[in-house]
């Protein structure tokens, strides 16, 4: 994800119906920005990790994520079964970690977990990764250096099977692994659309984001006129809120401004080249280009993400049609043995993945239970 602050701990209480049942352990993973295609069949020859946790268990073929295709909207939506439009999730409390990604970190945080289960000391861990989105932001999605952040986390990944073992934890342990979306090519020189160029930012009381989704809060009486006038720039679609389509599940959300624009893939909006988000290289300045980003259309093939889930719950070496973000909700309660709180998932599009789909239908039971979901928010010097 764009403009995080770096890493930190950081603890969801997420409200659950009472336990249901007992249940194996639960290790979870949200890898930032793990477009669909990375783990391809061929890509998968030279990530044996990542092999080998497709021949142990289930592999979709490919996560849809909610709109807007950004990070903070479709963690609450992997987190709570619900649209974007209608989580009403407001976080009132996180640590801030100001240090960046390394893979040191991350294997350490797979290792404390596996501890934690071995010792009793944690029934479910949640372990967020976000060095593939960082490098595939900076440098582009088909980069080297995005290629060689998934390898090492697939060198982790094939230690964690190992370690598994070494615990004794394989008839025990269930794992998710998912991404938040997907990741796409960005051309700063040639693709930027600049507002100024169009319209008075004077005109506007309040512009929110810059890249492919931009809301904005027209002035008294400017509504008609911005429209109008944004509305024949090219590689962009500008909506009033109640024409936003109804399939990406945004307008009714209570903070929906009164114009959203949306960039065509590849396109990046914002009021002026002087306002774009560079980032801080190798000089120590912000001046380098951002080559990829992600926020777009979540019907596009690039917006799209993983899910892959082995363990002695989930079925071998098994292909599974698309899933959506809203879905993996109804998974994580299903192997907490937690009954899940009303949700837009499908549960008919997940329960091809289980080994013993009959004894696994989760009913919705809601109470005042609260499960503890902790994400180990992984970053370094």
């Amino acid at each position: 994800m764009a403009g995080k602050l770096g890493s930190f701990l950081l603890v969801l209480v997420l409200s659950l119906a009472q336990p249901v049942s007992t249940r194996r352990k639960l290790l979870v993973f949200l890898l930032d920005g793990f477009r669909w295609d990375y783990i391809s069949d061929e890509a998968l020859e030279s990530l044996p990790g990542f092999k080998e946790i497709v021949s142990r268990g289930v592999k979709v073929d490919y996560l849809t994520p909610d709109f807007p295709t950004l990070s903070y909207p479709n963690y609450y939506t992997l987190m709570t079964g619900c649209e974007v439009e209608i989580l009403g999730v407001r976080p009132t409390y996180c640590l801030e970690y100001k240090n960046v990604p390394t893979d040191i970190n991350f294997a350490n945080a797979v290792s404390d977990a596996l501890d934690s289960f071995k010792s009793g000391r944690a029934d479910l861990a949640a372990i967020y990764h976000e060095r593939i989105d960082v490098e595939g932001h900076h440098y582009g999605p088909s980069s080297p250096q995005r290629r060689d952040a998934l390898k090492a986390v697939d060198i982790v990944l094939k230690y964690m099977i190992q370690w598994i073992q070494e615990r004794g934890l394989q008839d025990d342990l269930n794992v998710i692994i998912f991404s938040d979306h997907g990741m796409t090519d960005i051309f700063w020189m040639d693709k930027v659309i600049e507002l100024s160029e169009y319209i008075s930012l004077n005109d506007l009381q309040q512009v929110k984001d810059r890249g492919p989704v931009v809301s904005l809060w027209p002035a008294p009486g400017k509504h008609s006129e911005i429209y109008d006038k944004l509305s024949q720039v090219e590689h962009m679609t500008v909506y009033e809120k109640e024409a936003i389509p109804s399939r990406f599940y945004y307008k009714k959300g209570k903070f929906v401004s009164p114009l959203t624009l949306v960039a065509d893939e590849g396109w990046f909006i914002a009021e002026s080249r002087e306002m774009l988000p560079f980032w801080m290289n190798s000089t120590g300045k912000r001046e380098g280009w951002q080559r990829g980003w992600h926020g777009y259309d979540n019907e596009l093939m690039d917006m799209r993400g993983i899910f892959l889930a082995f363990g002695p719950d989930f079925k071998s070496n098994f292909r599974a049609a698309p899933i959506r973000s809203v879905d993996v909700y109804n998974v994580m309660c299903n192997m907490a043995g937690i009954s899940p709180l009303p949700n837009n998932g499908s549960w008919s599009r997940v329960v091809c993945m289980l080994r013993d789909p009959a004894s696994s239908v989760p009913s919705v039971q809601p109470s005042n239970c609260a499960l503890a979901f902790i994400l180990l928010l992984l970053f370094a010097h």
